[in-house]
């Protein structure tokens, strides 16, 4: 026997973010309000997208999915936490927590690959714009977004597989928000060096990968904006990269931060307050990131208040 406290459990209990009372009201206004900001701001782009001609490029279909994940990616991670506190069950199934934990993980892929092919939309309309409205068709588009997609969801299936076999606990208490596969693996009675190896090898194929393939394209458009000649047009040529950039590199630099950073320079506490400013930063500043640093986006948000002003004068 491994451990004397193994046991086979189907009822787990979640810790939350803390268990001191004074900040438990505080927690919950704060997600409370994250959470909210994030379904608005994501929501918002949806609307300016589906209801403006000039919005129906390829970059801002892309946009349209990235804040569909968003919604989803956060949908996932933060309802547990607003249900304890408005209901005060901590409990939760085994089955619920591997669906939410897999849910975490494929939303997280499906967003690191649909980053790379927006990277590929930025490539082909910086490096060959006259061919931009040829090469980026519809098909081409839908068929990026279901690759990233399907992709995303079956990449995350093998640990799905491995990990809802395992019965075998140390403890029933999950000490997190929600169900984080890292934490989930550290109550396994069992050895998990093979499910750290498969963990490995998905991170290379599901993190790594598609992170070089998504940096790759802008060797070739530094390339082509040092080639123009006046400062202006470089000015120019390099802001219709920027949001996409500011992007990646804030996604990739939070996850590194989280999971590539000793476990000794944080307490428990700060690590999960560290997790929900992940998990939250990117769905809530994407949409802000996008809106600020383009002028569509700006244009069609004003005519949609002018609309709106408008319709209430009547």
């Amino acid at each position: 026997m491994e451990d004397k406290n193994q046991t086979w459990m189907d009822l787990l209990t979640m810790k939350g973010i803390s268990d001191v009372p004074q900040l438990q009201t505080p927690i919950f206004l704060l997600v409370l309000v994250i959470y909210l900001a994030i379904l608005s701001a994501n929501s918002v782009i949806l609307l300016l997208i589906s209801n403006n001609q000039q919005l129906q490029t390829p970059m801002y279909y892309f946009l349209s999915h990235l804040s569909i994940m968003d919604i989803c990616y956060s949908t996932v991670t933060m309802h547990k936490t607003l249900a304890m506190y408005i209901t005060g069950d901590t409990s939760v199934s085994f089955s619920a927590c591997i669906a939410q934990m897999y849910f975490y993980v494929a939303l997280l892929c499906c967003e690191f690959l649909l980053l790379t092919a927006m990277s590929y939309d930025r490539y082909v309309a910086v490096c060959n714009p006259l061919r931009y409205v040829t090469i980026m068709n519809g098909k081409v588009c839908s068929l990026l977004a279901s690759v990233s997609w399907l992709f995303g969801f079956s990449g995350a299936v093998p640990a799905l597989i491995v990990v809802y076999d395992i019965h075998c606990f140390r403890s029933n208490e999950i000490n997190h928000f929600f169900c984080e596969l890292l934490v989930i693996m550290k109550l396994f009675c069992y050895n998990v060096s093979k499910m750290e190896n498969l963990l490995f090898a998905e991170s290379v194929f599901v993190g790594f990968l598609p992170l070089i393939l998504t940096f790759t394209p802008y060797f070739f458009i530094i390339r082509t904006i040092l080639r123009i000649p006046s400062s202006t047009g470089r000015r120019k040529t390099f802001l219709t990269c920027s949001s996409h950039i500011i992007v990646v590199a804030l996604l990739y630099l939070t996850i590194f931060c989280v999971y590539m950073s000793p476990t000794s320079s944080f307490s428990l506490e700060s690590e999960k307050l560290f997790t929900l400013f992940y998990t939250a930063l990117t769905p809530m500043l994407n949409p802000l990131i996008y809106s600020l640093k383009n002028q569509d986006v700006k244009m069609a948000f004003k005519r949609l208040i002018n609309k709106n002003n408008k319709k209430a004068l009547l």
